[in-house]
């Protein structure tokens, strides 16, 4: 995904001017990450933060009993590692390509620099505003929908309208994603296929061919 466009899109940076953008474009870089590569780890001094292009990053923890604890999974568009901007200067989650992903990283002493002109400042400052909002409807989507409408919104939104899908993530992450957990999410997904609106075999996902226009009109 072009640069420009990503970062027009994010919802960090969606609200700067152009000349702004291409300051931050300027300030970093394009990086590309293998699947299974690492970008950092829980704990480790944070020295950039990342722009999502395209593929998708596994965020998650390790707990004291040493199980992974996925905290999300992000697809292209998407902020990620920017806590050490505001809060912590060590990551607080590590972080793992799914699949071949594109990132772009920004130095966050790069960052602050530009954070020492005025109108730049200004500017991100309402953009921090509005992210906080994003966060209060975030919190919103979790209690208002239930872990069905959950699922089928994160395959509208990501993946689009469509009957059979491509699905690269697992299903451990797919939970995750629409925030619950894996048996929560195994035990809806048995629900659907006895009821016969979905049929999932390996990565294929396909929905009865009449499902969305009755999905649309509940």
């Amino acid at each position: 995904m072009d640069i420009n466009i990503s970062l027009e899109k994010s919802e960090l940076f969606s609200g700067l001017s152009s000349q702004h953008r291409e300051e931050i474009k300027q300030s970093g870089k394009e990086v590309a990450l293998e699947k299974g590569k690492t970008l950092f780890r829980e704990g480790e001094p944070g020295q950039s933060f990342f722009l999502l292009l395209e593929g998708s990053i596994k965020l998650f923890r390790m707990s004291d009993e040493g199980r992974e604890i996925i905290v999300k999974i992000l697809t292209g568009g998407e902020i990620f590692g920017e806590v050490v901007l505001f809060v912590n200067d060590n990551y607080p989650v590590s972080s793992i390509a799914l699949e071949p992903s594109s990132i772009f990283s920004i130095p966050i002493t790069a960052f602050h620099k530009l954070m020492e002109e005025e109108s730049f400042r200004n500017e991100f400052i309402s953009v921090i505003m509005k992210k906080q909002r994003y966060l209060s409807n975030r919190i919103h989507y979790l209690s208002a929908y239930d872990v069905e409408d959950r699922f089928f919104k994160f395959l509208y939104e990501n993946y689009g309208r469509q009957q059979v899908y491509s699905i690269n993530l697992s299903k451990k992450d797919l939970a995750s994603a629409i925030g619950t957990i894996p048996e929560t999410f195994s035990r809806l997904i048995s629900r659907l296929k006895k009821r016969g609106i979905i049929r999932w075999e390996k990565k294929e996902l396909v929905l009865d061919k009449k499902f969305w226009d009755v999905y649309e009109q509940e």
